[in-house]
């Protein structure tokens, strides 16, 4: 029998199959040689393929062997292979051949066997023992076919392992040298790409110094030039770091890909991907086989490794700045419709108490402060501030109003009020940079949406300032104003506490509203008209909107006209129908008391000539102005003169100059101060930059002037100052009491907090000169139009706030209503606008239930606006 025909499936079965009657006798064993059978049939199979493979690739290796051989020194091993491969064919059939004559001579025929064994079932157990010692020399032949073929399947693994490889035609191979040639290109790319930047700084650097040396000239170097390139891009360019840090990571890619395909058997496209593995995670390249993928990967990976630490550091940077840029307030502000505050000073606590106060009844608002402070710190004093915003947002921005980028970051086009804020110091460097930060306002190019309301400090640069901003500006004078309301005050004490009524929003302010029912009535029945409200001027519609206060009774109220009243807030009042009231008659006849006053100042303002101008207007023929200050005498007529103020064109007024301390008792103590009719002390110039200084020299100042009154006067009795406060006659302020009902003294305060002292004490009034300002610069933000009733009110000429004696216009014992009250003013031309009763400390503005009656005494006052007397 041959190889081929053993080794085929059908005469494997008939020549292997036992006897049933030996499977039957061996259940066990015949189930055990079975699956062996079967195992060495799917090898004999296997074998077989393997056969006919190498008919077929040893007829192609044939064909070729020659020139493979010679090419290639590889195939060396791969010859040895084979004969190792033929060598054991050659045995394996040596030994099969061997085997089947073998198995012939020994083995007999089963299938006659079994057929005797079927037809005679009952023969003897000699026959048993027969079949079992052929069965035995069967298993031996199963176990040495086994073992052939094991040795044959070796050798078939290791013909298939070797076989791709040693068996190639001759495009193959060109293939295998093109590819080869790529990869080495590939690797001599990747290390140019790497060394050329050494190079090239190497060749610069080599040229600037030759060039140095030839010339001999202090020329700058190209490689500074070139450094200098460098940084002006990346200092312009916002994403040239960026940009630069993304190059970098595609080119060491690149270099790490091309040098990965030249070192390993990879695609370019598989190099480039495991390339950008190594930049990504460093920890990629432990996975390498080989002295060169590991140098590469570890190279690659250490870059990608600087790049991560150059991400890091940028994305922090970046990180920084934003916060830094939030901190610092450079951030853009997106708002609309709010109020923005230019500038800082002492006087910012009072008007964003105020702005809150007046935005309570819309739910809130929007301040934005700016000013070139650090954002942290303004909001960190802002934050120190004891009252409650009361909805309202403050935004710090940190920025300089004189820089129209900065103003544009705090959308200064899109507010509806801009306050301008002196700055503490100097008064003529103050106004300077307000009238700069007016031509920075005007030069805004998409314009302004709302009026700018700016401070300043001395009188003499509003002209300037208005004839810069136009119809934009709204102008305060903030010691302009404040010396008006001294003077006024020091005239009728109490004056200072309806002012701060009047001026703030906690109570009642000025609101203009048109009211197109009213038309064509009277002012003297409008003045009845509104429950919660008091009637106070018309702005005239046909004098292009002039606001005319306290008109006469018999205006009528046209078309376009509108309403100036007093009221507690814009939407609670409206007009009713009209009263019954009853007028009556005045219980006497008005006289203005005309006599000559002594007024004593003390210390400096810059603005003391314009307050000596308004006293002389003021004051009866005849007066005396005693001026104490540290300025010497000689020096004093020179400010005054170049203040613009002419001495001897004073009519009513003599000057009267005393040179010393008003914080030295003894200086003090030269004047005649029990013989003065009113002293205001005044905010030192020398110390107005500190409001906490000025304030305590001011509280120095009327403490010595009231003991040294209470010293000199003679003690009365203590029935008529028990009304004055709960100090007993023999205390120190008790007696100062006492002198307060001899003079008026008006202290100048900049602190709030320090008139906490003077309500206490109730020896002396007090004009809270910051505060008021503020009060006034808010009221303007919101409505620009009352700046003309302020500027009316604080006029030499025209109409102003007085307070007056309740016989002016009651009997004694008579009931009237508040209506009643308001009518019998009318016939001198006044309108009252509130009272004080005797036994109160504070004045109440628009009382309700006006139609009331009430019974009134001779110690009650009411206040009024009238013209000046």
């Amino acid at each position: 029998m041959s190889l081929d025909s053993e080794s085929s499936p059908s005469s494997s079965r008939d020549w292997f199959f036992p006897p049933q009657s030996f499977v039957q006798s061996y259940p066990a064993k015949s189930h055990n040689y079975i699956r062996r059978f079967s195992e060495t049939s799917r090898i004999s199979r296997r074998y077989t393929d393997y056969q006919r493979y190498r008919k077929t690739s040893s007829c192609i290796s044939d064909s070729h062997s020659c020139s493979t051989i010679s090419n290639d020194v590889k195939f060396a091993r791969t010859r040895r292979r084979f004969d190792f491969d033929r060598r054991s064919d050659l045995s394996l059939k040596r030994s099969e051949v061997e085997f089947s004559s073998k198995r012939k001579l020994e083995l007999p025929d089963f299938s006659s066997s079994a057929k005797k064994v079927s037809d005679n079932s009952r023969l003897s157990r000699p026959i048993d023992s027969t079949l079992k010692v052929r069965w035995h020399f069967l298993a031996i032949a199963l176990s040495t076919r086994i073992s052939n073929l094991n040795i044959k399947l070796r050798a078939c693994n290791l013909f298939d392992s070797g076989s791709e490889d040693d068996v190639r035609s001759p495009d193959d191979l060109a293939d295998v040298v093109t590819d080869k040639r790529l990869k080495t290109l590939a690797l001599i790319a990747s290390l140019t790409l790497l060394f050329a930047p050494i190079i090239i700084l190497k060749y610069i650097d080599y040229i600037s110094k030759s060039r140095s040396l030839d010339h001999n000239l202090e020329e700058v170097s190209l490689n500074k030039q070139l450094a200098y390139k460098v940084d002006v891009f990346f200092s312009i360019h916002p994403y040239a770091k960026p940009l630069a840090l993304l190059i970098a990571t595609l080119l060491l890619i690149m270099i790490g890909g091309l040098a990965l395909f030249g070192v390993t058997d990879d695609s370019l496209v598989d190099c480039l991907w495991l390339s950008w593995t190594y930049v990504a995670d460093s920890g990629n390249h432990a996975n390498s086989e080989g002295i060169g993928p590991r140098l590469v990967s570890v190279s690659v990976s250490f870059g990608g490794m600087l790049i991560f630490a150059m991400m890091l550091g940028l994305v922090s940077d970046s990180i920084s700045e934003k916060f830094d840029s939030l901190r610092k307030g450079r951030s853009e502000v997106v708002e609309k419709n709010h109020t923005l505050i230019l500038g800082w000073s002492d006087k910012l606590g009072s008007l964003l108490n105020q702005i809150s106060i007046a935005n309570e009844s819309l739910g809130g608002g929007t301040v934005v402060v700016m000013a070139e402070r650090d954002k942290e710190e303004m909001e960190l004093e802002i934050a120190k501030m004891e009252f409650d915003f009361k909805g309202t947002s403050v935004i710090c921005r940190s920025g300089s109003p004189l820089i129209l980028a900065d103003l544009k970051k705090v959308s200064v086009s899109k507010a509806r009020a801009i306050i301008v804020i002196a700055e503490d110091g100097n008064a003529d460097q103050s106004d300077a940079r307000a009238l700069r930060t007016v031509l920075s306002l005007t030069g805004v190019k998409e314009g302004l949406g709302g009026h700018i309301v700016v401070e300043l400090s001395d009188l003499d640069n509003e002209v300037l300032v208005k004839l810069v901003g136009g119809e934009l500006v709204e102008t305060v004078v903030a010691h302009d104003v404040i010396g008006r309301l001294m003077i006024q005050c020091a005239r009728q004490p109490g004056l200072a506490q309806i002012w701060e009524d009047i001026l703030g929003f906690e109570n009642c302010e000025f609101y203009i509203k048109r009211w197109p029912q009213l038309d064509g009535m009277h002012f003297e029945d409008i003045l009845i008209s509104f429950p919660d409200a008091i009637p106070c001027g018309i702005k005239v519609a046909s004098r292009g909107g002039k606001i005319v206060l306290n008109p006469e009774d018999s205006y009528i109220l046209e078309e376009g006209d509108e309403v100036l009243v007093i009221a507690e807030d814009d939407d609670t009042y409206t007009p009713a129908a009209l009263p019954t009231v009853w007028r009556g008659s005045l219980p006497k006849k008005f006289l203005v008391p005309k006599s000559a006053e002594r007024i004593l100042l003390c210390g400096w303002r810059r603005d003391m000539e314009d307050m000596i101008m308004v006293l002389d207007a003021f004051l009866a023929p005849g007066s005396e102005l005693w001026m104490f200050n540290d300025v010497p005498e000689n020096e004093r007529e020179k400010k005054l003169v170049d203040g613009g103020l002419d001495i001897s064109r004073l009519e009513n007024i003599s000057l009267v100059d005393r040179e010393g301390n008003a914080v030295i008792r003894r200086h003090l103590e030269s004047l005649p101060l029990e013989s003065f009719d009113s002293i205001l002390i005044l905010a030192d110039e020398s110390v107005e930059d500190s409001a906490i200084q000025a304030d305590s020299r001011s509280l120095a100042t009327l403490l010595l002037i009231r003991d040294i009154q209470a010293k000199r006067m003679p003690v009365r009795d203590a029935k008529t100052i028990a009304h004055r406060g709960s100090f007993s006659q023999g205390s120190w302020i008790g007696e100062m009491q006492q002198a307060s009902d001899k003079s008026v003294i008006i202290s100048e305060i900049l602190d709030p907090r320090t008139k906490n002292l003077l309500s206490m004490s109730k020896i002396s009034d007090y004009v809270l000169s910051n505060e008021l300002v503020s009060m006034a610069l808010a009221m303007v933000a919101e409505d620009r139009q009352i700046n003309d009733v302020l500027e009316e009110l604080f006029a030499e000429e025209g109409n102003e706030l007085h307070i007056r004696q309740a016989d002016l216009y009651l009997r004694e014992g008579e009931e009237l209503s508040f209506y009643e009250v308001l009518l019998r003013a009318r016939q001198r031309r006044e309108i009252v606008i509130g009272y004080r009763l005797a036994n109160a400390e504070k004045a109440v503005i628009n009382p309700p239930a006006k139609n009331e009656q009430r019974k009134w005494s001779k110690g009650d006052v009411f206040v009024v606006i009238a013209e000046k007397e």
